[in-house]
């Protein structure tokens, strides 16, 4: 099957129009959904403990269904999409593989991924509009199960906010407002920081802003990172940095640890995982901080963005795909195997109903003064807006860094900067043999 033709399975009307055939002609096994008589199945997966939820498998349903599913560990990122495509290419691909939401793109238009729809689409009611999206990349294929997702929220030190006279922030413009106050009243203070070491963070904000990076006009590719919605971000973004009312650090670094840790910077928007990481950066601030909605870019909006994130999905090279599939819906919305993974994997569940049970129940140690923490979490996640991910995500991510990076240090142009991560994107796209829309 030509490079062309595979790269038009990707989204939309166009994976519609080709998916069901096209996806069988470029070589799903025959015997893909033929189950007779005990199966093994192998699962690629970063999350730890992971082997420890698949024992419930095996001695559970899996033991009942002649089902067997070995966990084997792999590195995350590019470097497991790397490793998944090298593999289908020999077709020897694994069963199964945890996937992040941004390279469900990359490993469907390279005919990685089986579309599942008829085994698991039962299990949509189990997640939020936009959280399932994700997997069908806009079409009526579904070609994972969600996992653990990462909506965002906004974080804040509680105790200095009320020393300083704050207001949480309901508004963007209330949050810029925030960032000067403080500035006048502690100078040595910053309210937070715009960090360009984490293209996830500025993707979930433009996500939140309405902002759709990838989508198909026809038959083509369109591509919009530096559309409306994301320059108002961007423009915001690097106004605040620019005047100096935030830093324009990098997050993850000692420095950034110690400005959380002593107080210096008193505020962060993230996601849902963020206790995990305060716990280790901020240690001595326990107790002390908030979370509340993300800022809204309106008094009327209700949105978040999701930073983070990933699925279980089947792949075409997969003998026993119905097998699969019944795991990965298991292992994804069964009660006591997303207990298993918030126990043993620290996830937070994309399945709505187990973000309020098991171990949701009680707020995470280090916000014990929040009890609300994880209802708050749950309506909050109900809110994520729809993405739109492409083929080739990891060069969009690379170019921030870069472009991002420089403009956050010398406090120079955002736009400018955006304007050359849709540059970078849309050249190697045409460069792959992607068709892309003028």
């Amino acid at each position: 099957m030509p490079n062309t033709m595979r790269r038009r399975l990707v989204t939309m009307s166009v994976a519609v129009a080709l998916g069901a055939t096209a996806l069988t002609a470029c070589g799903s096994s025959d015997d893909g959904d033929a189950q007779s008589g005990p199966v093994s199945l192998t699962y690629w997966t970063w999350t730890p403990g992971m082997d420890k939820v698949v024992d419930l498998w095996n001695e559970g349903p899996g033991k009942e269904q002649q089902i067997t599913v070995t966990v084997k560990k792999q590195a995350s990122g590019d470097t497991l999409v790397t490793k998944i495509l090298t593999a289908h290419k020999a077709g020897k691909a694994p069963d199964l593989v945890q996937a992040e939401y941004q390279a469900l793109p990359t490993l469907v238009s390279n005919d990685a991924l089986a579309d599942i729809s008829d085994k698991v689409g039962d299990a949509q009611d189990k997640f939020a509009e936009g959280v399932w999206q994700q997997t069908t990349l806009g079409t009526d294929a579904v070609y994972a199960v969600p996992q653990d997702i990462g909506p965002m929220m906004f974080y804040y030190r509680e105790d200095l906010f009320e020393e300083y006279g704050l207001k949480v922030p309901h508004t963007w413009d209330e949050f810029a407002e925030t960032a000067r106050a403080l500035k006048k009243k502690a100078p040595d203070k910053d309210l937070t920081t715009f960090s360009a070491n984490d293209s996830g963070l500025f993707a979930g904000l433009a996500q939140q802003a309405g902002a759709r990076w990838w989508t198909t006009e026809g038959e083509q590719w369109k591509v919009g990172i530096n559309d409306a919605a994301t320059k108002k971000v961007a423009e915001f973004w690097g106004g605040l940095v620019k005047e100096g009312a935030i830093d324009n650090q990098p997050m993850y670094t000692p420095a950034w640890n110690k400005a959380l840790n002593t107080g210096r910077q008193i505020a962060w928007v993230s996601a849902v995982w963020a206790p995990g990481t305060l716990t280790t950066a901020a240690p001595d601030t326990k107790g002390k901080w908030a979370m509340a909605p993300l800022p809204q870019w309106t008094d009327s909006e209700n949105v978040t963005g999701s930073w983070g994130g990933s699925s279980t999905a089947v792949t075409t090279d997969s003998k026993n795909q119905d097998a699969a599939a019944k795991f990965a819906a298991w292992l994804n919305t069964d009660g006591d195997a997303l207990n298993a993974l918030a126990k043993e994997s620290g996830i937070y569940p994309a399945s709505s109903a187990a973000q309020l049970s098991g171990a949701f129940t009680t707020p995470p140690e280090y916000f014990s003064n929040q009890a609300d923490f994880y209802t708050e979490a749950a309506e909050i996640a109900k809110t994520t807006a729809p993405s739109a991910w492409g083929p080739n995500v990891n060069v969009a991510y690379t170019t921030f860094k870069d472009a991002f990076g420089a403009a956050a240090k010398n406090k120079s142009d955002f736009t400018a900067a955006l304007d050359t991560m849709q540059e970078d994107t849309v050249a190697d796209m045409k460069k792959q043999g992607f068709e892309v829309a003028e």
